[in-house]
């Protein structure tokens, strides 16, 4: 008796499903532990549920969290401008440039920002005023110190020489990241140093820049709950008037705490999108040949020329 033997073909074979006991027991015993905290949050009379959705859109609160984003968006700029700054000093050649570079990195990296807020807005104690006195003209210009080192203005200064100090070695970092041999094809054409920096340097450098500056952002957004030791009325201080008066503590916490992880939400959402766009011109910019970068300096040098 003849057997005949079926051929048999890779696609006409039945796909098991490998299965994974160990992830499916993991993922169960964690739907177990949230069922039972949301419950406990949920059920709990002493979170106050009723109390938080009273506080939640208060004036009080609503304007706190607007000096919150107010106080973060200025830091941030001013945080950003000076890091640039010293991160370009300190990459000089020249001692005198960073040598004090350094130092600044040291001295507003190496002290904490609670530190700095009170010693600025205690200024006024070892500083009377601020005046500028010039021979054979006089007195230019004089101000008390108190006048000026508000608590909100103590609280920018000092949390923005703070973050300086961190975006500082952030740009530098990314400033480096950069191959070597772009700057050199720059010099090459005649090109300024801050032209190389403007048109091929930072354009580069941004896609490694972009990721931690937007997590000291969102670092920064947390950090200015300090301000409230020195009276400034962001979200926590303004919840601390509140609580203070009626005794709701917990709840006026919990709406502090809503509208801190809202904020970051929406900043991680931007920051994630920014990120996006930066690694889209990174990648158009890695695929730039040498003869591109010399085409763009010469026409460069015969703008300069013609100008």
């Amino acid at each position: 008796m003849n057997s005949k033997t079926e051929e048999v073909y890779p696609e006409d074979l039945p796909i098991v499903p490998l299965m994974h006991p160990v992830r499916w027991i993991g993922t169960a015993l964690v739907l177990i532990v949230l069922f039972f905290l949301f419950k406990s949050l949920a059920t709990n009379p002493a979170f106050q549920w009723p109390i938080v959705g009273k506080y939640l859109f208060y004036p009080t609160v609503l304007k706190g969290i607007h000096t919150t984003i107010q106080l973060t968006f200025i830091i941030m700029v001013i945080a950003v401008v000076i890091g640039t700054l010293v991160a370009i000093m300190k990459l000089s050649p020249s001692r005198l440039l960073s040598i004090p570079a350094s130092a600044f990195v040291w001295f507003f990296r190496g002290v904490p920002a609670l530190v700095q807020l009170i010693l600025w807005f205690n200024l006024s104690l070892v500083v009377r005023e601020i005046s500028l006195t010039l021979p054979w003209i006089g007195t230019v210009f004089r101000y008390e110190t108190n006048d000026f080192m508000t608590p909100f203005f103590s609280a920018v200064l000092g949390l923005a020489l703070h973050e300086a100090g961190y975006m500082a070695e952030i740009i530098r970092a990314g400033i480096n990241s950069v191959n070597v041999g772009q700057t050199e094809a720059g010099s090459t054409l005649g090109m300024s140093r801050a032209s190389i920096l403007r048109r091929i340097t930072l354009p580069q450098a941004m896609r490694l820049i972009i990721p931690p500056t937007g997590n000291t952002a969102i670092s920064l957004l947390k950090t200015t709950s300090l301000v409230s030791v020195i009276a400034v009325t962001d979200v926590l201080y303004s919840a601390q008037i509140i609580y203070t008066r009626t005794f709701e503590t917990v709840p006026l916490l919990i709406v502090v705490t809503f509208w801190y992880l809202i904020v970051v939400s929406v900043m991680s959402v931007g920051q994630f999108y920014l990120e996006q766009y930066f690694a889209k011109d990174e990648q158009t910019a890695e695929t730039r040949s040498i003869l591109q970068i010399i085409l763009d300096g010469m026409s460069l040098g015969q703008r300069n020329y013609l100008s």
